[in-house]
């Protein structure tokens, strides 16, 4: 198959598997840092990173965007004691897809840290991100501090991976999954590996979920919680939109592209990000 005819396969396999809105431009300022000397990452592997007032790097920041007053709480602030916050985009996204959700938390989770994962439009396979995703948490957090993790839509499957397979379990206290294919998924169906192995990886059965699902031990000792859109065009159907274990919550909307921008899906995601 000719270059330019698996290019727009590519394409044609990210608009069916879109990941919701744009960016808003309205959200706090990140420090921005590359990946640690010997990363295989390019020069879009920079993360946004938003450490608490006694963490801030000593690095220059950019200039601020301008100050936009947050949305009234969802709920109360979670204990001084909750970890850092690590939030895993999806597909087509970059990290200003969680724009509205940022909003929403205001400054009540921090540090939050929103690696920007070269995806490729699914032509770089999960477990290659999951090792990408990895190196963004040691760089910001070290090896050992606890953190919580949420992944939306082929994040979700992303993070997972992490946890599961490269140790992510050792340090993830609590783990969302939102809209995310963790069971599969048939708009994965026709796209052959050797153009996108990413979505490949999406595939019901697929040797990667098969693993996945083959040893839930990792999941079992992490308060874990699935959220999901029944009607779903990206994860089809949609309640195979969750994890093995954890509990599961049917957000009120109708496409996938709504979950990370409908108020009626914002709010309980909020909340779960704030709950003790």
């Amino acid at each position: 198959m000719a270059a330019g005819t698996g290019t727009a396969l590519a394409a044609s396999a990210g608009a069916v598997l879109a990941q919701g809105p744009g960016s808003s431009g309205d959200h706090a300022t990140p420090c921005r840092f590359p990946l640690p000397v010997g990363s295989s990452a390019n020069r879009r592997n920079a993360v946004e990173f938003f450490p608490d007032a006694c963490g801030a790097p000593t690095i220059s920041p950019p200039s601020p965007a301008p100050a936009v007053a947050a949305t009234p709480p969802a709920s109360d602030a979670p204990a001084p004691s909750a970890p850092p916050l690590v939030l895993v985009h999806g597909l087509l996204d970059s990290p200003q897809v969680f724009d509205r959700l940022k909003r929403e938390l205001g400054d009540r989770r921090h540090p939050l840290l929103i690696p920007d994962l070269p995806l490729r439009l699914g032509r770089t396979p999960i477990e290659e991100a999951a090792v990408l995703l990895g190196s963004h948490i040691e760089a910001a957090f070290g090896l050992d501090q606890p953190i919580d993790l949420l992944g939306f839509s082929i994040g979700g499957v992303i993070a997972r991976t992490w946890i599961q397979l490269l140790g992510g379990y050792r340090r993830t206290r609590r783990f969302i999954s939102v809209g995310s294919p963790q069971q599969g998924t048939l708009t994965a169906e026709l796209w052959p590996r050797q153009l996108v192995a990413g979505i490949a990886d999406l595939k019901m059965g697929s040797p990667l979920l098969q693993q996945l699902n083959s040893d839930q031990d990792a999941l079992r000792g992490i308060d874990c919680h699935s959220f999901y859109s029944a009607i779903d065009l990206a994860v089809l159907p949609g309640w195979r939109a969750v994890l093995p274990v954890g509990e599961r919550t049917m957000l009120p909307v109708w496409t996938h592209p709504q979950i990370l921008r409908d108020p009626a899906s914002i709010r309980p995601l909020a909340q779960e990000l704030l709950r003790p």
